[in-house]
């Protein structure tokens, strides 16, 4: 499809997931905040996700490529976007095409920015596990970081990264992670709307607050099949001495073992996938994080929330190494045991719930917009 080429100089968005959107919407907000026409361009990978979670930040995508389909693989996602993409690149020539972190629509976004000749920038560039997986996650972003003119590298490490990589230092700023942005203006807005924080406690009041809540996600496509199974057991022992909150996330690998482990036992609430005031209210709130989701281990540190990830490898080590998170994998019986060692231990739960910044302090949106103006835009450099 084609879209109209605005007559201002536009700044264009390629996204598609629920973590993009949240990601990406507060650099939405600071170019417009600075008066710069922004478009965005939805992939259509997560569907309805992703424009409920734009609209928690009151934006809405410019068009919807739809592109997915039931039990599409990443291969067909990315032959289905990249001609796609590239059109409206080419009719609209954009001033900068942005996308962010390691998706299939990122991914397609690149290739198609490339292949419009517009300049292509990259949001959270330079995150690395130094190792196969997360496929095909971890291939995605190290083909963009070969491929973008501009990368905002949220840590010191991301940086370092790139550097490694070959990548010219004169191209890599150094911002901080533009999820903590979003999750501070969650926070900001949960906290002024007396009416959304009351809406909040009714619509969780099925929870036994008296008891340690856990807040579990897991979806990654590497903890599909048996590790997914070893994580419901471990979660279904851990339910007897523990509030189970679980949003279930809607792929058929996924939605299915979970009903089949955890469907009606007590203390273990299964939830349909929450939109982003819903989760950010939760978190802070959870005694502990269950999760291989990389921006739960960005945002929990920020909140003094403690998390377990259920992964042996990640390429958030910041979260590890300031105490905030500890990498325990899949197996039931290491779950279980981290998870009880903690709750018996209130001093070491308590250290680990220590509220740190790894990750940023807040402000990468702003630092984001400024050098994106300064690079592609006809104004003056923003002073940050």
């Amino acid at each position: 499809m084609a879209m109209e080429a605005p007559p201002e100089e536009v700044y264009l968005f390629v996204a598609g997931t629920r973590p993009e959107a949240i990601k990406l919407s507060p650099v939405i907000l600071a170019m417009q905040a600075r008066g710069h026409a922004t478009k965005v361009v939805a992939s259509g990978q997560h569907r309805e996700l992703f424009h409920e979670t734009l609209a928690a930040f009151g934006l809405a995508a410019d068009a919807d490529l739809a592109i997915m389909q039931r039990a599409q693989a990443p291969a067909d996602v990315v032959g289905a976007l990249v001609p796609a993409l590239a059109r409206i690149c080419a009719d609209m020539q954009p001033a900068a095409v942005i996308v962010q972190g390691d998706t299939a629509t990122a991914f397609a976004g690149a290739q198609a920015a490339v292949y419009a000749r517009r300049p292509l920038v990259h949001v959270e560039a330079g995150l690395r596990s130094g190792q196969d997986e997360p496929f095909p996650e971890e291939m995605h972003r190290r083909a963009i970081g070969q491929l973008a003119c501009l990368h905002f590298a949220p840590t010191a490490a991301a940086r370092a990264a790139l550097l490694a990589e070959g990548v010219t230092a004169e191209s890599i700023l150094l911002t901080g992670n533009s999820g903590i942005d979003a999750l501070h203006w969650m926070q900001a807005r949960l906290a002024a709307d007396a009416g959304l924080a009351a809406g909040m406690e009714a619509r969780f009041a099925g929870i036994d607050w008296r008891r340690p809540l856990l807040l579990a996600t897991v979806h990654r496509r590497e903890n599909h099949g048996a590790r997914l199974e070893a994580v419901l057991a471990a979660l279904a022992e851990l339910a007897g001495e523990a509030e189970i909150v679980l949003p279930v996330h809607p792929h058929p690998a996924v939605r299915g073992p979970v009903l089949a482990a955890l469907a009606g036992r007590p203390g273990v609430h299964l939830l349909p996938p929450l939109d982003y005031p819903a989760f950010v209210w939760l978190m802070s709130r959870a005694t502990l994080a269950l999760t291989d989701s990389g921006g739960v281990q960005e945002e929990a540190p920020a909140l003094g929330l403690p998390v377990l990830v259920l992964r042996s490898v990640t390429e958030r080590q910041e979260g590890v190494a300031s105490g905030n998170a500890r990498l325990i994998g899949t197996q039931s019986a290491a779950i279980i045991a981290a998870v009880r060692g903690l709750l018996a231990d209130a001093e070491g739960l308590g250290r680990m719930g220590e509220a740190a910044l790894p990750y940023g302090a807040g402000d990468a949106a702003a630092r984001i917009a400024a050098e994106l103006l300064r690079r592609f835009g006809r104004l003056p450099a923003l002073t940050i």
